[in-house]
């Protein structure tokens, strides 16, 4: 029997045809609701990876069918697979390189009021640190640290596949969007997307 684990991730042109007939499996998009909102793929439900990781045992009852999970570029969609996994949810695949492989491969969008998107974001808040704190630096002796640090916390976010920034950076309003509770979750779930 093949676990979660030993499922290859799905490419984008397998997904085209898996949701050709409106039929395919249930596609949960675990981006913030601005990201969601700027560009998404039809069909899908936005479910936030907070939420998700929250309230992953009360969405088991709402997802009983095939789950493909989406993100930006597959990370968060990695992190969201493991924790609903974790919650005994079957059936669960990762569109592999996200939003961004599926728009590159030609898939449709439905698009919304143009953002940033969190990694752009990261790296001016990154780079603005570092330039301030360099220059600031030949003045105050010591202040260059501060960017030394930055370098190291992305150093860290490379070799984990994680960033505290963009964590960070995910719950200022500009990116949340309206509040995703669970009951508007599911009740998404239950209804159209």
């Amino acid at each position: 029997m093949t676990t979660h684990a030993d499922k290859p991730r799905l490419d984008p042109a397998t997904l085209r045809d898996l949701t050709r007939d409106g039929e395919g499996p249930r596609l949960l998009d675990v981006r913030t609701p601005g990201e969601f909102r700027t560009a998404h793929i039809p069909g899908s439900y936005n479910v936030p990876l907070d939420t998700l990781r929250e309230h992953r045992a009360e969405l088991l009852h709402h997802l009983d069918e095939g789950v493909i999970l989406i993100c930006r570029s597959g990370a968060r969609a990695a992190q969201a697979e493991q924790a609903l996994a974790k919650a005994g949810l079957p059936n669960l695949r990762v569109l592999d390189g996200g939003i961004l492989a599926w728009e590159s491969a030609g898939g449709s969008l439905t698009r919304g009021p143009e953002r940033w998107d969190l990694e752009r974001q990261v790296r001016l808040v990154a780079g603005t640190i570092v330039l301030i704190t360099g220059v600031a630096g030949l003045f105050l002796p010591g202040l260059h640290l501060i960017g030394t640090a930055v370098g190291a916390g992305l150093t860290v976010a490379a070799l984990t596949n994680t960033c505290a920034m963009g964590m960070l950076l995910s719950k200022l309003p500009y990116n949340r969007g309206p509040r995703t509770d669970i009951d508007t979750v599911v009740t998404t779930l239950r209804g159209t997307p």
